[in-house]
């Protein structure tokens, strides 16, 4: 018998609603028992969140600063798995806070210290430099990052952010004034996502995940867009600054944080309605001279290696 622990944090359900999808091969695998974990804060976000709540969640998620969590029971820890699989979303390009708080706790160590780790993103669309961010958590754990699957709303940017602002902070998963698409990863991509739990099952199976991520890639379970990861990497060198001069005024809801706050909002404003297309163009225009770079590059974020202080 072969077992598997499914962790995972969700506020929407989506995330659920993807894992179920994909580990269906699994779970009809009468030799295979999967056993699933949700994370919970001992004082959980909201949903749907409201605009002071939402902001001020930026500093400690960009900044990986843990928050508390409810215990894992024995039932769950005392269990030797044979694989793990970890399922998160992206806030503020970095991993959730749930989830970097798991994986910086003392459960993670016990649990994941020398386990092969696949690990399941759902996000609206910029995930590789929060990927890097869990690639150094579970190295440092001493886990094996076997497998990425990624998940994402396929639409314009700037729809999406649109889209997903209106779910967010209405806690509805429709249409925005009956014109816009639904938010989120649509529900043709969640249901077609099962034929990624094929390989994840028949490697688990035969104990060897050497060709794992490779047979993922053939389904088309990571697409990197080279504009995007561009646009992530200058948007974590300016999320950086903005993080500590925001944290250095008080830690989480201290009213002395609100005008920086309110400020970073602007600027994100700023940031996507202005300086994301800027970008966008001389990413267009400067990236021809160094396409090989480009390539190479794509190959590495599709891939489960990790280059520590890249």
């Amino acid at each position: 018998m072969k077992k598997v622990l499914v962790i995972y944090y969700t506020q929407t359900g989506q995330q659920k609603e993807i894992l179920d999808q994909i580990l269906k091969p699994l779970v009809a695998d009468q030799e295979i028992e999967l056993t699933f974990h949700r994370i919970r804060p001992m004082h959980d976000y909201p949903f749907p969140w409201d605009g002071n709540s939402f902001f001020d969640a930026f500093p400690e998620s960009f900044l990986q600063i843990p928050c508390e969590l409810t215990p894992m029971g024995n039932d769950v820890l005392q269990q030797d798995y044979d694989l793990i699989i970890l399922g998160y979303q992206v806030w503020y390009l970095s991993p959730s806070i749930p989830i970097n708080s798991f994986l910086q706790s003392p459960a993670a160590k016990k649990l994941l210290d020398g386990k092969p780790v696949v690990t399941v993103i759902n996000c609206r669309n910029m995930w590789v430099m929060a990927q890097e961010k869990v690639k150094g958590l579970l190295h440092h754990l001493g886990a094996t990052l076997v497998g990425n699957i990624v998940l994402v709303d396929r639409h314009l940017n700037h729809v999406s952010v649109i889209t997903i602002v209106h779910w967010m902070m209405k806690g509805k998963k429709d249409s925005y004034l009956g014109l816009f698409p639904k938010p989120g990863v649509s529900d043709k991509d969640i249901k077609e996502s099962v034929r990624f739990g094929h390989p994840v099952c028949s490697h688990l199976k035969r104990n060897d995940y050497t060709t794992l991520q490779k047979e993922l890639l053939d389904l088309k379970a990571v697409m990197v867009k080279p504009l995007l990861v561009f646009v992530d990497k200058r948007a974590n060198s300016m999320f950086s600054k903005w993080s500590r001069i925001i944290r250095s005024k008080g830690l989480p809801m201290d009213p002395s944080r609100k005008p920086w706050l309110k400020a970073f909002n602007y600027y994100l404003l700023f940031a996507i309605w202005i300086l994301a297309p800027i970008v966008s163009l001389l990413f267009l225009i400067l990236h021809l001279p160094f396409l090989s770079i480009v390539r190479k590059e794509t190959r590495y974020y599709q891939s489960v290696n990790f280059k520590e202080f890249r």
